[in-house]
């Protein structure tokens, strides 16, 4: 493939934009950043897992044991409050990138998140019965509320802390991503096993008690750092920048782009005026071939020629349009990611009341909480990204020449494929739990233990955790590199809010294979139930979701900044997506 060339410009505008591009609000002096300031946020973000994962990961038993709610209405409930939690951060970093900026939004947002833990806590231990249960919803959608404006400003905001102006930033922020998700390892793994503990052998009032401590003290530790952050400022509403754009195409489309005379790259003239003020420099990126209609927008006809000042809802610059082609080349992307949540999405759900089923006793007097197994997945992913990120990048960038080893495509496009091995083994497991149950005749006796050990779900579990490593973290750095600097934000939330719609599609799923099955499948006896024909479903579902995802890759193009491909492909260098890369 040919390097694209971007057209000569034939005319110039040095006309001044408006200064929504200038991001920075740094001093000529400007704060420390870096990791000296990334850590204080990694602690607050781990704290913050250790909360949600300490209430989600359990949550299903609480439906089913205090609420008293059918197996296959309790999965729903934690899907749907799961999949707004994760949708919601679509409004928040909206509000961040048009309004208050990450910093602000992440304060007002951990206080809204104190308060639901606090109702949480009074709804479980000193709210009367009769109110309890709308009491505890409605802490729980505050929570929501408080998830939807901290999650996707604070891992973008402990982004921003690194610059990426030369190679060994980039390096130091690819790393980043890997030590931010051991980070949420960590919290997670602390919350499964210490929370749940709690929870099921002390009280769940105390259990929830502990989180509100907890995300107190994390706001606490997020303002002890306020004065090495770097922090970048609101850029007003970007819904109005891509409008702008689309309507200067639209406006345009019966111009020539192949007349020369009409051809122009226009840029802002400002960089070395940023750069004499101490400001952050814009990035400006290069012309690419896709979604050329959009190009129309930067076409200067003689109504533009007239004016003094430049209408950006006429005339747009070619990086204003590379950036919504940006968001465009992610759309699909993010659609062909959404089984992978779907299968997650069982970790907290039927994972959880197969593991209630089965021998689950360490000596005499201890019994391991079935949701404690989701400790497994935090382990394997630590110890996935560890090696990941000290072993098999290193050794595969020496083939590559990437910095990252792989692509982020690749990466993620491993993690889909995992998630079908997990799906299959699950399958393969209850089917065996089934017979067991079946050959010592309780089939019909679903609250008698099955004779059969807790650990034999740990290889689901592990492939979980591996899944995650590889396709999470990739959607997490490719939906902040590949985003446009002024919504970072809003790309966030956009990897977030495929969890939350694939919690969402989780119960659609259920819901249509319970009117298949006639509500044969999954019933509360999980012993009667068909759920490894659930699980061959999810199989068969992520197996032809995994050739539509290798088909948008394929046909991905990176963003090119300054004359060099965004995610730097090495001897790759001129080809685009996933597929150049392997085929």
């Amino acid at each position: 493939m040919e390097e694209e060339k971007s057209p000569a410009p034939l005319l110039h505008l040095p006309t001044k934009l408006p200064d929504h591009r200038n991001l920075s609000d740094r001093p000529s002096q400007p704060p420390a950043g870096g990791w000296k300031a990334a850590i204080f946020v990694i602690f607050v973000e781990v704290a913050e897992q250790f909360a949600f994962i300490g209430l989600s990961s359990n949550l299903i038993m609480y439906f089913t044991t205090v609420f008293h709610e059918p197996t296959a209405t309790a999965a729903k409930m934690v899907n749907n409050w799961s999949g707004v939690s994760a949708v919601f951060p679509i409004l928040g970093a909206f509000v961040a990138d048009s309004l208050l900026g990450r910093f602000k939004t992440i304060i007002f947002s951990s206080l809204i998140y104190c308060l639901g833990m606090v109702l949480l806590t009074l709804s479980a231990t000193v709210i009367g019965a009769p109110h309890r249960k709308p009491v505890f919803f409605f802490a729980l959608y505050i929570l929501s509320v408080g998830e939807g404006g901290h999650r996707p400003c604070v891992q973008t905001f402990a982004a921003d802390q690194f610059d990426e102006e030369t190679p060994e930033q980039r390096k130091r922020k690819s790393s980043f991503f890997n030590w931010w998700y051991v980070g949420l390892v960590v919290g997670s793994t602390l919350a499964v096993f210490l929370v749940i503990y709690v929870q099921d052998n002390i009280g769940w009032g105390l259990s929830f008690g502990i989180l509100a401590g907890v995300l107190a003290a994390a706001l606490l530790l997020f303002l002890c750092g306020v004065k090495v952050y770097r922090r970048h400022i609101p850029v007003g509403s970007p819904m109005t920048r891509i409008a702008q754009v689309v309507v200067a195409a639209a406006r345009k489309w019966r111009v020539d782009n192949t007349r020369r005379e009409w051809r122009v790259c226009y840029e802002e003239d400002s960089h070395a005026k940023n750069e004499d003020e101490g400001q952050h420099k814009p990035m400006t990126l290069d012309r690419r071939s896709q979604f050329g209609i959009l190009d129309k927008a930067t076409l200067i006809d003689d109504e533009d020629k007239a004016r003094k000042k430049r209408d950006p809802w006429r005339l747009s610059t070619v990086t204003e349009v590379e950036e919504v082609k940006m968001l465009g080349r992610l759309i699909p992307v993010w659609f062909s990611c959404l089984m992978f949540a779907v299968v997650q999405a069982q970790i907290h759900t039927f994972f959880t009341k197969q593991g209630s089923t089965m021998l689950r006793s360490i000596g005499p007097h201890f019994q391991i909480p079935p949701a404690s197994l989701q400790g497994v997945v935090g382990l394997t992913i630590l110890l996935t990204v560890l090696f990941y990120d000290r072993v098999f990048v290193p050794s595969a960038r020496k083939f590559t020449g990437h910095h990252s080893g792989i692509t982020v495509l690749q990466r993620i496009g491993i993690g889909l494929f995992i998630s079908i091995l997990n799906m299959v083994a699950s399958a393969l497991v209850e089917a065996k739990r089934v017979a067991v149950a079946a050959e010592h005749g309780l089939i019909d006796t679903p609250k008698v233990t099955v004779p059969m050990t807790i650990w034999w779900l740990i290889p689901q579990y592990m492939l979980c955790g591996v899944s995650d490593a590889f396709a999470v973290v990739g959607l997490q750095e490719l939906f902040y590199d590949q985003m446009p600097e002024s919504m970072r934000s809003i790309g966030s939330a956009a990897y977030i809010s495929v969890i939350g719609i694939g919690n969402f599609l989780s119960t659609a799923v259920i819901s249509a294979v319970q009117a298949a099955s006639r509500h044969k499948w999954l019933v509360d006896n999980l012993n009667r139930s068909k759920l490894q024909y659930f699980y061959w479903v999810l199989a068969g579902l992520s197996g032809l979701n995994l050739c539509c995802y290798i088909w948008v890759a394929n046909g991905y193009v990176y963003k090119r900044v300054g004359g060099k491909d965004g995610e730097d492909h090495g001897k790759n260098s001129n080809k685009g997506g996933y597929g150049d890369d392997i085929i």
